[in-house]
């Protein structure tokens, strides 16, 4: 009898694969799914706020306004953007298309390019409402 577990080749570690936009957007698709749990609870911590109190939600407010706030809040929406587009993507392959290796990839870039291009939409936006 052969010993057919010696003949099998070693799995490979991720430090000799080689980064392709597919695998980026795969791991930024989970590393977004973490960060929009923590950002989830600014928007919970903001709802409380408002139904506490007018000087509590001012202060919550203004800790939003600062430019450390503005930062989070910025990299909130993005990772929530880019997030939607990543599932979108994985729709898209769970409906069976798009496994092309080139269209794959396109769309891999075009994940990233279009979360960055829709969160700046969306800022510039809000502060063209505001």
């Amino acid at each position: 009898m052969a010993n057919v577990t010696k003949n099998r080749p070693l799995s490979p570690h991720l430090q000799i694969y080689k980064p392709i936009p597919t695998m980026v957007m795969s791991i930024m698709h989970r590393i977004t799914g973490g960060a929009l749990y923590f950002g989830t609870i600014l928007v919970a911590w903001w709802l409380i706020a408002a139904s506490t109190g007018a000087s509590y939600f001012e202060w919550v407010n203004w800790a939003f306004g600062t430019i450390l706030g503005r930062l989070v809040l910025f990299g909130y929406t993005w990772a929530l953007v880019h997030h939607m587009l990543g599932g979108i993507r994985h729709f898209m392959w769970d409906l069976g298309y798009g496994f092309e290796k080139e269209f794959s990839t396109r769309l891999a870039k075009a994940t990233l390019a279009g979360s960055v291009v829709l969160t700046i939409l969306i800022w510039v936006i809000g502060y063209l409402i505001r």
